[in-house]
C-alpha cells in the first residue's frame, strides 16, 4: 500500500502536505461542537480541500483556476454535507454549525440534540446555506477556466450537490431523521450533460 501510495506521489507530483492535512482533519473531528467560523474553514481546508487538491492533480488540472477549483468546490461540498448530516453527526455527540451563527440566531448550547431542537435551527442553517451557495458560484467560475475534459468531474460533482444543497433548502430542515437526495432521473441528466458533453 505505502508502496502504490509512492508511485502516486511520484506520478502526479502530490504534496505531503495534504496527507498530513487530511490525517489532522480526521483527528480535529472527533468532539466537535460549534466550532468558530475560522474554525470549521480550517476543518474544511484540511478534510476536503486538501482531498481537492489531490484530485485536481491526478486530473492533470495544476493551474491556480484547478487550485481555486478544490478550495471553493470542497469547501461547498463540505458544508452542504454538514447541513444534510446533522442528525446523524449529533447521534455522535457532534455539531459542526459555527457558533456565531447559532449565536446570532440566540442559541448559546452546544449540545447537538439541544441546538436540533430549536425553532432557530432552520434560520442558522439556511445563513450556512447561503456561505455554501457562495463557495459553489465562485466553484463554478473556477470550472469554467479550466480546460473541459479536466475539470468534468468537479462539474458533475458540483451540479449534483448544488441541487441537493437547493433541496435541503426547500425542506426547511425539517424532518432530519429522512434521507434527503435528487431524484435519480437528475442524477443522470447531470452526468449526461458534464460527464459526456463537457458543457
Amino acid at each position: 500500500m505505502t508502496l502504490r501510495l509512492s508511485e502516486a506521489v511520484h506520478l502526479y507530483d502530490l504534496r505531503c502536505e495534504d496527507f498530513l492535512a487530511i490525517i489532522d482533519g480526521m483527528e480535529a473531528r472527533i468532539g466537535m461542537r460549534a466550532p468558530s467560523v475560522a474554525q470549521l474553514d480550517r476543518y474544511c481546508e484540511r478534510v476536503a480541500v486538501a482531498i481537492g487538491r489531490i484530485a485536481v492533480r491526478i486530473l492533470g488540472e495544476t493551474s491556480p483556476a484547478g487550485q481555486q477549483v478544490a478550495a471553493e468546490l470542497c469547501r461547498a461540498l463540505q458544508l452542504t454535507y454538514i447541513l444534510r448530516d446533522l442528525a446523524e453527526d449529533a447521534c455522535l455527540h457532534r455539531l459542526y454549525l459555527p457558533r456565531e451563527l447559532l449565536h446570532a440566531h440566540g442559541i448559546f448550547a452546544t449540545m447537538p440534540s439541544w441546538v436540533l431542537a430549536q425553532p432557530a435551527l432552520s434560520d442558522v442553517c439556511r445563513d450556512l446555506a447561503v456561505i455554501a451557495e457562495q463557495h459553489y458560484a465562485a466553484a463554478a467560475e473556477a470550472i469554467a477556466a479550466c480546460p473541459r475534459w479536466t475539470v468534468r468531474p468537479a462539474a458533475v460533482l458540483l451540479g449534483m450537490n448544488r441541487a441537493l444543497l437547493q433541496e435541503l433548502v426547500a425542506r426547511i430542515w425539517r424532518r432530519l431523521d429522512e434521507p434527503v437526495g435528487i431524484p435519480s432521473w437528475q442524477e443522470l441528466a447531470l452526468v449526461m450533460r458534464h460527464g459526456l458533453t463537457g458543457h
